[in-house]
C-alpha cells in the first residue's frame, strides 16, 4: 500500500510541476475524493462488477483489459478507491502553437490482495467559444469536436479573457484502488 500512494504522490507532484512550468495558469478545480464500498456481484466473462457504496447506491463498472488480478477479487470484498482529479487552464499567446497530447499508465499492487494505481493526463488547445458574465459561465471547443461549458468561480478571472482567446487545458486523474476482506 505504501508504494502505491508514492505513486499516486508521484502523479500530484507531475500536476504541480505542470502547473508551475505554466505561466499564468489558472487551476480551475482540483480535488480528492475517497469512496468505500462492497463487492456485490462479478461478470467475469464482461469483466463487470457492480459495487454498493456506503450511502446505499449501487455502481455497476467494467475493468479494462490492462487490469490484472481480477480473478481474485470476490463478492463481498471491501474496495476503496481513492479519487484525484486537477484542470489547469492557461491562456495562449498569439502564435503559439496548439496542443495535443496525452499520457496514461496503470501499476498494479505488489500487495496480497488486487489493487493498484492508474493515472492519465489530457492536454489540449480550445479556444473560448462563449462567456456568460450574468451565469457566470464559459464555453470552449477543442479539437475532433469537442465542446465544453462549465460554470465559474473566479469572475475576475473571466474578465479577462474574451471570445476567440485560445487556452492550453491540462486536466489530470489519479486513481488508487485497493482491495480488503473481512
Amino acid at each position: 500500500m505504501k508504494r502505491l500512494v508514492l505513486r499516486i504522490m508521484a502523479a500530484v507532484a507531475l500536476v504541480s510541476s505542470a502547473h508551475m512550468a505554466m505561466a499564468q495558469s489558472k487551476t480551475v478545480r482540483s480535488e480528492m475524493k475517497t469512496e468505500t464500498a462492497t463487492v456485490e456481484a462479478i461478470d467475469a466473462s464482461t469483466r463487470t462488477f457492480t459495487l454498493k457504496k456506503a450511502d446505499g447506491s449501487y455502481l455497476t463498472t467494467v475493468a479494462g483489459p490492462d487490469i490484472k488480478r481480477l480473478d481474485e477479487v470476490k463478492v463481498g470484498d471491501t474496495v476503496n478507491v481513492r479519487y484525484y482529479e486537477n484542470l489547469i487552464v492557461r491562456v495562449k499567446q498569439p502564435g503559439e502553437s496548439d496542443v495535443v497530447s496525452s499520457a496514461k499508465g496503470t501499476t498494479g499492487s505488489e500487495q496480497v490482495l488486487p489493487g493498484g494505481t492508474r493515472a492519465k493526463q489530457v492536454t489540449i488547445t480550445a479556444t473560448i467559444t462563449a462567456i456568460d458574465p450574468a451565469a457566470p459561465s464559459i464555453t470552449f471547443t477543442g479539437p475532433n469536436g469537442w465542446k465544453y461549458s462549465s460554470k465559474v468561480q473566479d469572475t475576475a478571472a473571466l474578465a479577462k479573457v474574451k471570445v476567440g482567446d485560445k487556452v492550453d487545458i491540462v486536466w489530470t486523474e489519479a486513481m488508487l484502488v485497493s482491495v480488503e476482506r473481512k
